[in-house]
């Protein structure tokens, strides 16, 4: 082979290079191939139901401003349920700080780390014992029906933490308005 030819036959495999990529890429797309078809959450979008603040509840409160937050309804006695979520939030781990907790009705004292709130009236939505995950600006994400495998909403939570990072400062912040107080310290 001459070296004009070996020249011919290095470009011809530069340019396979690049274009083999965009040509497999285009048949996975043509005919559907290699493309899931399922999706990957475990839970079911909320996109119809109203943000946090418009749930006719009593006062809710959250640990942060930034973060989100896990809402299960509790119609009644459901000590159980809690300390399932309890454990969730828990295996979380250093992302556990960016969640907060919020029981929706049920008796007694809430566990360590949970809000507690009640409904004021009733709402067609409502399905007793459903866990829902709400985004830091209050709107529902995903809902669990009651039998859920705690697995799957770790698994699901611990993705949308992972896709939605914390704010580079926002630890600083927080921590800068614990350590600081409100300035009356004088």
């Amino acid at each position: 082979m001459t070296h004009a030819g070996r020249q011919r036959l290095k470009l011809l495999a530069f340019f396979a290079i690049f274009a083999l990529p965009v040509a497999v890429a285009w048949g996975m797309v043509e005919w559907r191939i290699g493309i899931p078809e399922s999706r990957t959450a475990h839970g079911e979008l909320q996109p119809s139901l109203p943000v946090l603040s418009q749930w006719p509840l009593t006062a809710v409160e959250k640990d942060g401003e930034s973060d989100w937050l896990l809402a299960f309804d509790c119609p009644e006695a459901c000590d159980a349920n809690a300390d399932r979520w309890w454990r969730l939030h828990r295996a979380l781990g250093r992302d556990a700080a960016r969640v907060s907790r919020l029981r929706i009705g049920g008796g007694g004292e809430p566990l360590p780390g949970a809000a507690l709130a009640q409904w004021t009236t009733e709402v067609d939505w409502r399905t007793p014992h459903r866990l829902w995950i709400l985004d830091p600006e209050g709107r529902p994400v995903l809902g669990y029906a009651p039998e859920v495998d705690t697995a799957d909403v770790l698994d699901d939570l611990r993705r949308l933490l992972r896709m939605n990072p914390e704010p580079p400062m926002a630890r600083y912040d927080h921590a800068s308005s614990v350590v600081g107080g409100d300035g009356d310290d004088e």
